[in-house]
């Protein structure tokens, strides 16, 4: 199950921030993509230590190679189109799955274009929680050969490349902002075997990116993330917008002028109409966490502007990588949001026996977990058996269901595993709930 199908947490969302103002910004963080050929919303950055802020660009890039170049191309971009995992941690139906694909690079930099791929895929992966979740993740590198080396609008404005998904700078006169062709994006994503959010990684030392969300109905995928190769700052752009997709987080910057909230309470988990007074009778929201302190520096609270607007709307903290790019840290409660898109997208447990197939009393039940080191996550596995825990096996990964003591008569009796993530960097039992995930078999004697 991947995120380009499960959207209704994000409907939600897009139900209550419906209604945007002229400038067709506000409420916009996972907007979804209008028809091929049209104008998408996206979110720039473009202080590499700022905030962020939104446009309307379009779909399609005229600087994408056109079908004819592809065809005509020489027998050197035979590896155009090749699918090179770069982390294959697990069965795509029990991950989240993300496609990388360079632009700007010529048939002889493609293996450059690997090396920027995990380099950039490591550095988002230094900051948690995806550092402590990375095992949940595949990760697929796609090579798209492009006839130019570089993006158009590097150096300057006057620059073009013809390059395979049309990356370029300068989009809708926005210097720093990179947009790429949507559908050439998609014939290269569809080469993954799965596919939920992608990053195009551009060939360029310019500060740059992008974030497009919402892509679910027209292509497949929830997000791309766009950001220049060899630019350390620009990994930031992938871990916020990223953040949008998988936790259904709202920016928590303003605009100045936008004044008061409009909106009835906001579906996202980082935004709330509610003061910390009421958020904490209510036992809503973030109410947990107010008080605790904050990685992001301070304490949680509420902090008045939020999803675009000044007043009326709170964020829990002073600072995140919600707000600004000055920072790399999450503050708690959007954490744990994330934890729990990660786990509406992921299992840490997978049969590695058919559960469909009836075992006997010594047949070996296997599961494999999910490596997830010794970062913020602590799942825990439970064995039972017709709903009660055989406490003995508590840890175990392979079991007899005689030795978890199913007994030796003509009954059939039900052995389940069970895993549980009992992290701190949880609270709400929502939240816990799915984070477990269970295997189940019938056993007879």
């Amino acid at each position: 199950m991947h995120i380009g199908i499960r959207r209704t947490a994000v409907a939600t969302a897009l139900a209550l921030s419906a209604a945007l103002p002229a400038t067709g910004v506000a409420g916009a963080a996972d907007a979804p993509a209008t028809a091929t050929g049209s104008h998408v919303d996206v979110e720039y950055f473009p202080d590499p230590a700022g905030e962020g802020a939104r446009t309307s660009v379009p779909a399609n890039s005229p600087h994408a190679q056109p079908a004819a170049d592809a065809r005509q191309r020489s027998a050197t971009a035979s590896e155009d189109g090749e699918v090179v995992p770069l982390a294959e941690t697990g069965p795509t139906a029990d991950r989240l799955d993300v496609t990388i694909i360079g632009d700007g690079y010529t048939a002889d930099e493609q293996d450059d274009f690997l090396e920027d791929a995990r380099t950039k895929w490591d550095a988002v992966t230094d900051i948690d929680p995806y550092k402590s979740y990375e095992g949940l993740f595949n990760v697929w590198a796609v090579k798209a050969v492009s006839q130019d080396s570089g993006v158009t609008g590097d150096p300057s404005q006057d620059v073009v490349k013809n390059t395979a998904l049309g990356s370029y700078f300068w989009c809708s006169d926005t210097e720093r902002l990179i947009c790429v062709d949507l559908d050439k994006t998609k014939t290269y994503a569809d080469k993954a075997p799965a596919t939920d959010l992608v990053i195009v990684v551009s060939n360029s030392t310019k500060y740059g990116g992008a974030g497009y969300s919402g892509l679910a109905a027209d292509y497949g995928y929830d997000g791309v993330s766009t950001l220049s190769s060899d630019n350390a700052r620009s990994t930031l752009i992938a871990a916020h917008e990223m953040a949008h997709s998988i936790g259904l987080l709202a920016d928590e910057y303003q605009y100045a002028g936008y004044g008061d909230y409009p909106y009835p309470e906001p579906a996202y988990p980082n935004a709330s109409t509610l003061t910390a007074d009421d958020m904490a009778a209510q036992r809503t929201k973030w109410a947990a966490w107010l008080g605790e302190s904050d990685p992001s520096g301070g304490v949680v609270g509420t902090f008045e502007g939020a999803d675009y607007y000044e007043y009326g709307v709170y964020r829990p903290t002073g600072n995140s990588i919600m707000r600004a790019l000055n920072t790399d840290q999450f503050n708690l409660p959007s954490r744990e949001a994330m934890i729990a898109g990660f786990y509406r997208s992921a299992n840490v447990l997978s049969p590695l026996v058919d559960t469909s197939v009836t075992a006997s009393r010594f047949t070996p039940l296997s599961v494999e977990l999910a490596d997830l080191g010794t970062g913020l996550a602590s799942p825990e596995v439970r064995w039972y058996v017709d709903g009660r825990e055989a406490k003995q096996a508590r840890g175990k990964t392979s079991v007899r269901p005689a030795a978890l003591g199913v007994p030796a008569n003509r009954r059939p009796h039900k052995v389940t595993a069970t895993v549980t993530d009992t992290t701190s960097a949880v609270r709400s039992p929502a939240v816990r709930d799915l984070t477990s995930n269970s295997a189940t078999w019938t056993v007879t004697r």
